[in-house]
This record gives C-alpha cells, sequence and structure tokens, in this order.
C-alpha cells in the first residue's frame, strides 16, 4: 500500500511544475524517461517489443505511454487509463496589447467553462509555449520552448464596493470581455523603465491598436518573456500563452487532510494514473505475467469537447492501438479482437458532496471526500458506464479493500461528461467513467482530499495488475 504522505508530496510537486497542459506533458515526460520508457514518434515507423515500455506526445499537451506485457501476442487486449491535462482557464489574444484609462492591460480569452468571478483579485502571471527564432552561422532554426514567469506580474482587480452597491444583493456578474481584463502596469511606470507603451487612447478610454507584429503585445510583456527564455524579444516568433495563479498548490485543513490547488480537474487523475502505470511496471517482473497492453492516454482540450488533432475526439488513441498491433502482426482484423478484448476507464474528477449545498446532489448519490473513487452512471450516455464495466471497476476495488461510491446527476439538472463516450462510441471500447471527489471544480483554486488522492492511485494501479486475469472469467456476448 502507498504512503499517503510521500504520494501526497509527489502529486503537490507535480501540480506545481504544471502550470500548463504543455508544463504536464513535460513533466510526464520527465518522469517516464525516469522509468525506463522509450520516447518514440508519430513521425516514424515504430518497432516495439513485448516486455518494453513506451510514450509518444501530440502537440506537447497530449500524451500516450504504454507497457507491452512479455506474453503479449496480437489481438490481446489494452487496459487503458483515459485523463486530460487541460483546465478551465484565461489565454492571451492573438492581439493582446490594449492601453486604456492609463494602464497597460493584457487581452484574453475563455478557455472551458470556468468559474470566472474566482479570478479576480488573484496574483497571476502567465506560461506556455514559445517558438524561439535561432539562428547559427547564417542558418535560421525555430526552437519549441516551454516558458512560465514565476513572479505576479498582473491582476485583475474588482470593483469596489462604494461603486457597486448592489454587487452583494444581486450578485458578482463581471463581463467577460470587458471586467476579465488582467492589468499589466500603468503606462506611466513601463515609460519610465524604458518600455514603450505602445499604443495610442482615444476619447473614453477606448482603445488604438497598431497592426503591426512588433505591435501585438506590450512590449513590456515581451521583455519579460524574452529574459525569462534568455533570448530577444524580437526572436520571439509566436507563442501560445495562459494567465496562472502563483499560489502554490498546498496541503490544507485543520487536520492536514485536503489538497488546496488550481487544476485538480484533471491533473489529479492525470497524475494517480500515471503514477499508477509507472510503478505496475516498474519491477523487472511487473511485465512478465502480462499478456496485454498497459496505456495511459492524457488528452489536451476536453475542457472545450476534445474535437482537435489532440483531443480525445481524435484518432490518437486508436492509432496508437492500431500501431502496436500491427507491429506484432501485418493482419488488420486482430485490432478489431483486440479493442473488443480491450477496457478504457475515463478518469476524471467526480462532484463531491458539498455542505452548504447538499440540495444539488440526489440523496441516494452523495458522493464524500475520502470515499473513494467515484463510478459515473447516466442512462442518457452521457457517461459511458454500464453494468459490465461497473462491475469489473467494483470487482478490483473489493479484491484490494478499496473505498468506492457512485454518482447520478438529479434528473432535473443537466449532467457533464467526459472523454468516456466520445472515446467509447469512436472506438467502441468498454468504458467505464470514474472520477475522485473534489469542491470547488472550476474554481482558480478547487480542493479535493488526500486520501482519495491515494485510493485512486491505488484503484489504478491494482486495474493494471488485475484486469487481464479478471476479464477471463467474465463472458457477455456468447
Amino acid at each position: 500500500m502507498a504512503n499517503t504522505t510521500s504520494l501526497v508530496s509527489d502529486f503537490l510537486s507535480f501540480l506545481n511544475a504544471s502550470p500548463t497542459a504543455f508544463h504536464a506533458v513535460d513533466e510526464s515526460k520527465r518522469r517516464l524517461r525516469h522509468a525506463g520508457y522509450e520516447q518514440i514518434s508519430e513521425r516514424d515507423d515504430w518497432k516495439l517489443e513485448a516486455g518494453k515500455k513506451y510514450f509518444f506526445t501530440r502537440n506537447y499537451s497530449t500524451i500516450v505511454a504504454f507497457a507491452i506485457g512479455k506474453k503479449y501476442e496480437a489481438g490481446n487486449g489494452f487496459h487503458i487509463i483515459g485523463a486530460h491535462t487541460d483546465s478551465p482557464c484565461l489565454k492571451l489574444k492573438p492581439v493582446s496589447k490594449i492601453t486604456k484609462g492609463g494602464c497597460l492591460e493584457v487581452g484574453v480569452q475563455t478557455y472551458g467553462g470556468g468559474l470566472w468571478y474566482t479570478w479576480f483579485d488573484r496574483d497571476l502571471t502567465v506560461a506556455g509555449r514559445v517558438i524561439v527564432k535561432e539562428e547559427k552561422a547564417g542558418s535560421v532554426s525555430y526552437s519549441h520552448r516551454l516558458v512560465r514567469i514565476q513572479d505576479p506580474i498582473m491582476r485583475i482587480p474588482t470593483l469596489a464596493i462604494h461603486l457597486d452597491r448592489n454587487v452583494n444583493s444581486e450578485g458578482f456578474k463581471p463581463n467577460t470581455q470587458t471586467h476579465l481584463v488582467p492589468l499589466l502596469a500603468t503606462a506611466i511606470k513601463a515609460e519610465v523603465n524604458k518600455v514603450p507603451a505602445e499604443g495610442v487612447e482615444e476619447d473614453g478610454g477606448k482603445k488604438c491598436l497598431e497592426t503591426s507584429s512588433k505591435s501585438k503585445h506590450h512590449p513590456l510583456l515581451m521583455e519579460i518573456i524574452a529574459n525569462a527564455l534568455g533570448c530577444k524579444p524580437d526572436e520571439i516568433s509566436d507563442f501560445e500563452l495562459q494567465v496562472c495563479d502563483t499560489q502554490p498548490s498546498i496541503l490544507g485543513g485543520a487536520a492536514k487532510e485536503f489538497i488546496f490547488s488550481g487544476r485538480l480537474d484533471n491533473l489529479c487523475m492525470s497524475f494517480c494514473s500515471l503514477k499508477a502505470l509507472i510503478d505496475a511496471t516498474s519491477s523487472g517482473s511487473g511485465l512478465e505475467e502480462e499478456s496485454g497492453v498497459r496505456m495511459v492516454a492524457l488528452f489536451d482540450h476536453e475542457e472545450v469537447g476534445s474535437n482537435s488533432a489532440q483531443g480525445a475526439g481524435s484518432p490518437v488513441m486508436i492509432d496508437a492501438m492500431s500501431h502496436i498491433t500491427s507491429c506484432f502482426s501485418s493482419d488488420a482484423k486482430v485490432l478489431k479482437k483486440a479493442i473488443q478484448k480491450s477496457l478504457l476507464v475515463s478518469a476524471d474528477m467526480a462532484h463531491a458532496l458539498h455542505p452548504n449545498f447538499m440540495d444539488k446532489h440526489e440523496e441516494n448519490h452523495q458522493p464524500k471526500m475520502h470515499g473513494g473513487l467515484v463510478i459515473k452512471h447516466n442512462a442518457n450516455q452521457r457517461y459511458a458506464t454500464n453494468a459490465v464495466t461497473s462491475f469489473v471497476f467494483r470487482e478490483i476495488a473489493e479484491k484490494h479493500n478499496l473505498p468506492v461510491q457512485d454518482f447520478v446527476v438529479r434528473n432535473d439538472m443537466a449532467c457533464g461528461s467526459t472523454i468516456g463516450p466520445i472515446l467509447a462510441s469512436s472506438v467502441g471500447i468498454r468504458t467505464v467513467d470514474v472520477g475522485a471527489p473534489q469542491l470547488s471544480m472550476h474554481s482558480i483554486r478547487e480542493m479535493c482530499a488526500a486520501d482519495d488522492v491515494k485510493h485512486s492511485y491505488e484503484h489504478f494501479k491494482a486495474f493494471f495488475q488485475e484486469f487481464t486475469h479478471l476479464d477471463t472469467k467474465l463472458t457477455v456476448d456468447v
């Protein structure tokens, strides 16, 4: 059994290293390499061996890792846990430079369904990826670099109550276009610091922006990013940056039982599944008796529907399964057999019972923190769980004395969804939807129980170790 203290400490390290999906993939990649996984590329022909471990990335925001059992034969099943690397956030616009009211502001887009009011009055920064132009010996090349500014360089201030007297009675209802705009600096200070504050104000504080590439972003911001990368501002060709909270993820609560952090949805499930795979394949004997393929797929863009080249709606997972199968057989039919022998665990955080809003949960389905993984059910297929797949997951829990809970949304409320139904319908793979319970989902600061990190990790690890044997005892389509 895992030591809760060391596991939580490891999880906090993962969270604090992963302010964006790009950084989460980078940290996952580092851990996989350390565990002996070999990186391969989708651009190359694959030459795989039974008993070996591999991973690849797509767009550097999705990562797929897998370990092939020593006894694997083409047509055998895949044991997959799928999660996602992205979380609701604010992403910088292609032209982010705004100057108004004597202030330099940064234009942002809302990504996903965030609780945007929680982003006000937070100490914020930026992180993401940058394309840097490099010249050596007269030759030009372009590098893909990750960047993270550690200092709090921006803020979204709320309006004082003296200027909004009814905010407490009528509610705080910010306009995401006009109010949700981070403040970077005052124009006068930018001038004093010898960084030109481009952009001219019109009457009423409206912005007037130049449209050349050099004027798309505030020079002050570009200087900060360039300094962090060790390059010149004009060497930055393009970037994908998002606004991030600077407050680190921590263990909290009077009894030190909670994890307070952003991005728990869904880095908690990403971490637990990745660590479970690594630890289930780390020993020399870990794959000796395995006849299937153990896999973790961490996708980007779940929060916006998964319809991208690197989302769960893309062929990335079925492509990986096909590539692996074809390395061991030229018969295309074996992939279809393999899919029918496979199981996907769609792992995405679940809604814990909120003590101040208990009426939001169906009375017989109230998952609680510390209560273990939640199996999600929905008759309208918003979750892909059925009796067979929930039985498999519950049976593994019972064998290892792990707690498990159930969730069904109230009939008078809309139900969210996950990558589960997307992959179940596109691949044809049996699927169970699960997740650890949490509060404040999609807030800039969420919370979950430390015990549930341990329960999730142990449940996922047991799934990798047990599924092949358990599946031989269950027959449905005969």
